[in-house]
């Protein structure tokens, strides 16, 4: 403590020291949470194979991801959802999102991995801006959110032909990565597996559903 007049500049000193130490330690600190992400998606139950889907495509109008997603739930359950009814469903996932991550600073918590994929590329309040816009496109960070607030396992692909294995060009899809595979086995009292959602990224920014 600086109790004393001589004691002022050291006091001074050290909070400065301090202060330095942990701006230079923030960015190493999340440089290593987003190693971690990687290690364990990449330890992913999808193998990285090849496998044959048919492609249901999606619109793309800045709510592909959220299209998709809605296709590919409703679809596991049997149900063909009509055009208005996707573009409602997707928006209501959207501002799912933006609910639990902008809206509710305790909700916010369980979902760090999210919140890391988002301050990445930019701050938590210019996401918060953006998100609410139906042309935001949805990525990384949303799928961590909604695989876990929907308790919904998803696996995004690509194209075989953009995977560059061998130079090849074939037809299949390659699973690259996977979220939520805590929820495959279902959860709560009697609980039943859970049908994954699968989703296929271009190299375009754009998601389309596989079935």
């Amino acid at each position: 403590m600086c109790s004393s007049p001589e004691s002022i500049p050291r006091c001074v000193f050290s909070r400065l020291l301090n202060s330095t130490i942990e701006s230079l330690i923030k960015p190493f600190t999340l440089i290593c949470e987003l190693i971690l992400i990687f290690i364990s998606r990449n330890r992913s139950p999808a193998a990285k194979k090849v496998e044959k889907y048919a492609v249901d495509r999606v619109k793309g109008d800045g709510r592909c991801l959220f299209r998709a997603l809605v296709k590919g739930m409703a679809f596991n359950k049997g149900i063909t959802l009509n055009p208005q009814r996707e573009r409602d469903d997707a928006d209501e996932l959207r501002m799912a999102v933006k609910e639990v991550i902008c809206n509710d600073p305790k909700e916010r918590e369980k979902y760090k991995e999210a919140l890391v994929a988002i301050t990445v590329d930019e701050s938590l309040k210019r996401f918060c801006q953006r998100i609410g816009r139906h042309d935001f496109w949805g990525g990384e960070s949303e799928l961590l959110v909604l695989s876990k607030l929907c308790k919904q396992p998803i696996i995004v692909y690509i194209p075989e032909h953009e995977h560059g294995r061998g130079g090849g060009y074939g037809p299949g899809f390659i699973p690259i990565q996977e979220y939520g595979s805590e929820f495959r086995g279902g959860w709560g009292k009697g609980k039943t597996n859970k049908n994954v959602v699968r989703l296929l990224y271009s190299g375009r920014n754009h998601y389309d559903l596989l079935r």
